[in-house]
């Protein structure tokens, strides 16, 4: 390795350290409580596309048989 590509890969990791001592980190609770509401909005649009899939099927079944 060349000394350039060494300081280029050492500078990439010290400026990535550095970024990453500035981000906050969620809280247990506050991670719970959003993992809980991205399961809630999935499975609730996962229910909402079925219906919609199912009557449309439904539709198709009519319109062409």
């Amino acid at each position: 390795m060349t000394k350039l590509k060494e300081n280029l890969i050492t500078k990439y990791l010290k400026e990535t350290k550095a970024e990453l001592q500035k981000v906050v980190w969620p809280s247990r609770k506050e991670a719970t409580n959003l993992t809980l509401i991205v399961l809630a909005v999935t499975l609730t649009m996962s229910i909402a596309m079925g219906i919609i899939d199912f009557v449309f099927a439904k539709l198709v079944s009519l319109i062409v048989g």
